[in-house]
């Protein structure tokens, strides 16, 4: 039995790419994107190999909305497990190209979480369309990759992608056509072995995460620090200046006379730390508009 006969569902990263922007930033490995290729690669050589039947690797860790609740680790684990060469193949090439300028833009932290949320969408997806699709088996990293070359369109959306090397096409209109070809695969086509529903869900998860997840980080980065200020708020305190258990700190002076500004709020030096933070780990690309304003802000207000 062919692996398209089998009923379980997959989805490819594309057609060929090279040349432009996407070629020229691909052309060396960033440490993510590294990681990534080297474990889907191992997981498809045990698989080829058979030390790990694809039948069983597909049904245990691939992801399908019936085994939800007894598989509960496949959400994540199915963007790991290919269906043959070609499968794994361009999907590590798409990933290969467009990917290091993303994690050089943004630095590792926030491009591998990008890529695991674009993935999550993808079996979000499948759930969400349980009435349309039914429940088959879903495996590959085609999600993520989509919501990796939605990202990209939307950074260096006039870069140009040369189709099998030979047609050029701004990153924008390439990624518009692959949504509308989901789209319609997903909800006019419908059946057949390529597993759309998933690339469109990647697609969808990942816009939603580039457009609201600063939202969401910030909020579990406070969460985040209130905890650590909690569990060790005298050593936090002290760095800080006092606002633990070291004591009240002198108001600096100025000309001989106090210092007249207000002390910022402790939720805006929370603010101040998830954005010094982000820039740690992402670099200043990765912030946002607000984000840069509400610097520039403090900057002037509390500049000494």
């Amino acid at each position: 039995m062919s692996y398209a006969e089998r009923s379980y569902s997959y989805g490819s990263g594309g057609g060929g790419f090279g040349g432009g922007p996407a070629g020229r930033f691909g052309r060396f490995f960033t440490p993510w994107v590294t990681r990534l290729i080297v474990a889907n690669g191992i997981i498809w050589l045990l698989n080829a190999v058979r030390l790990l039947p694809l039948d069983w690797t597909a049904y245990v860790f691939g992801f399908s909305p019936a085994r939800l609740l007894v598989h509960p680790w496949s959400p994540l684990t199915y963007m790991f497990v290919h269906g043959g060469f070609l499968h794994v193949f361009l999907n590590m090439l798409v990933l290969f190209f467009f990917g290091p300028p993303l994690e050089r833009a943004w630095g590792g932290t926030a491009f591998i979480r990008f890529y695991i949320v674009a993935g999550l969408g993808g079996a979000l997806a499948s759930v969400i369309l349980v009435p349309l699709i039914g429940t088959p088996t879903v495996i590959g990293a085609s999600a993520a990759i989509y919501g990796v070359m939605l990202a990209f369109a939307l950074r260096w959306p006039d870069a140009p992608i040369y189709v099998w090397g030979i047609l050029p096409i701004k990153a924008k209109w390439f990624v518009t056509f692959l949504a509308g070809v989901a789209v319609w695969a997903t909800f006019v086509a419908r059946g057949g072995p390529v597993a759309e529903w998933a690339h469109l869900g990647g697609l969808v998860t990942g816009y939603l995460y580039l457009r609201w997840g600063s939202v969401l980080d910030r909020g579990l980065s406070a969460v985040g620090r209130r905890w650590t200020r909690w569990t060790g708020r005298g050593r936090r305190g002290a760095a800080r200046g006092g606002r633990g258990d070291a004591g009240p700190r002198p108001r600096s002076t100025s000309a001989g006379r106090p210092h007249s500004r207000r002390r910022p709020s402790g939720d805006t030096l929370d603010e101040v730390d998830r954005v010094l933070d982000k820039i740690r780990e992402s670099g200043m690309d990765s912030l946002t508009e607000e984000e840069r304003e509400f610097l520039d802000e403090m900057s002037r207000r509390y500049r000494g």
